[in-house]
């Protein structure tokens, strides 16, 4: 197992910073994402990650040994690409062992191997079928079979399920997730779908304009975003923008006065934030409680009116959209869907506590 150290490390595409100022270390055995949307750096990160680029400045580390100048082919590592890559006039066997070849592993050995990746990525019957024989989830495993036959020191993946269709895209990530922990590859994955990075990941990277904007687990990025990008790039979010009216720093709480007028209890304090300051309350839709009009008191005793604009059923859950806040649209995920049946036009009150509220200065 290897550990991957970026420090410093940027890449211009003229005068564009695809990569800025990059600094991650990735733990060895660990499947680490890079998240973010199109354009954001991911990619160009990988690449020079795979050696396919040269950072412009920094330094990339396998372990303790800096690779600036080694060349893809004696890094050691495995690529899964988006397209899959897979040579159409060869069996899928053959595409799995051609890399076996080139290295000129012994016979035995290169078979025996080559064998036991079709086994792993469940593909093994279907050896001597061509790629064009095989479905698109199929493919994808061929592509990784490929790459984890030469028992890379580190497995690199770009959007490898972006063609994939929603059900195999769940499939391949459980085989994806068991196969990395099995070998204790070191992997970096490439996404921009959060739904994938969140459930399949031990540590995620933001990404946006070529810079990383935070690194955590899953449940950190999510429960405690670092700033209003991430806390909108990942999952749903409300943002109510408001002024920071008062700031009480015993109890660690403040009061934010919204543009409609509605004083907004939060306890999320950023250590940066002053009394006056324009600011953004990030609230999660399924942090939100519907309530009705004839309650009197909630949860942290937060009301605010609102009204049903939409209401869409999804069995387990049910997704609101209300008017509040002085006209704006308010996201509810209501998961208990036993509860009181709701109404378009309906008005409700709602509420939601302290603590999940996040606020970021503009």
């Amino acid at each position: 197992m290897v550990k991957v150290t970026l420090a410093g490390v940027s890449k211009y595409f003229g005068e564009v910073a695809a990569a800025d100022s990059i600094d991650l270390d990735v733990e060895d055995g660990k499947l680490f994402f890079l998240l973010g949307p199109s354009g954001c750096g991911k990619t160009t990160t990988l690449r020079i990650i795979a050696g396919f680029y040269k950072p412009d400045k920094g330094k990339v580390y396998f372990d303790d040994r800096m690779i600036n100048d080694v060349p893809p082919y004696k890094r050691n590592v495995g690529m899964v690409f988006q397209n899959y890559a897979l040579w159409p006039h060869m069996t899928s066997y053959d595409n799995v062992i051609y890399g076996l070849k080139v290295r000129k592993v012994p016979v035995s050995e290169r078979v025996n191997r080559a064998r036991e990746a079709l086994k792993m990525v469940q593909m093994k019957e279907f050896a001597m079928r061509y790629p064009n024989q095989l479905s698109g989830g199929q493919q994808q495993r061929i592509a990784l079979a490929r790459a984890i036959v030469m028992e890379p020191d580190v497995l690199l993946l770009d959007e490898p399920l972006s063609n994939l269709d929603a059900k195999l895209r769940l499939e391949t990530r459980r085989e994806i997730r068991r196969i990395q922990s099995d070998l204790q590859i070191t992997s970096i994955y490439v996404t921009h779908d959060q739904e994938e990075a969140l459930s399949m990941a031990d540590e995620i990277a933001i990404m946006n304009e070529g810079r990383i904007e935070q690194i955590g687990s899953p449940r950190e990025i999510y429960s405690s975003p670092a700033n209003s990008f991430v806390a909108g790039f990942i999952g749903e979010t409300n943002f109510i923008d408001g002024e920071v009216r008062t700031i009480d720093g015993e109890t660690g709480t403040l009061v934010v006065s919204s543009q409609s007028g509605e004083e907004i209890r939060a306890k999320a304090i950023n250590d940066d934030l002053s009394t006056g300051q324009k600011v953004m309350c990030s609230i999660r839709p399924e942090n939100i409680q519907l309530l009705d009009t004839t309650v009197t008191s909630s949860k942290g005793s937060q009301l605010f009116p609102a009204e049903i604009l939409y209401l869409t059923y999804y069995g387990a859950m049910e997704h609101y959209v209300l008017k509040g806040f002085g006209g704006m649209d308010i996201k509810v995920t209501n998961f208990n869907t036993d509860m009181k049946k709701r109404l378009v036009g309906e008005k409700v009150y709602i509420s939601f506590d302290p603590t999940d509220v996040d606020v970021f200065p503009f």
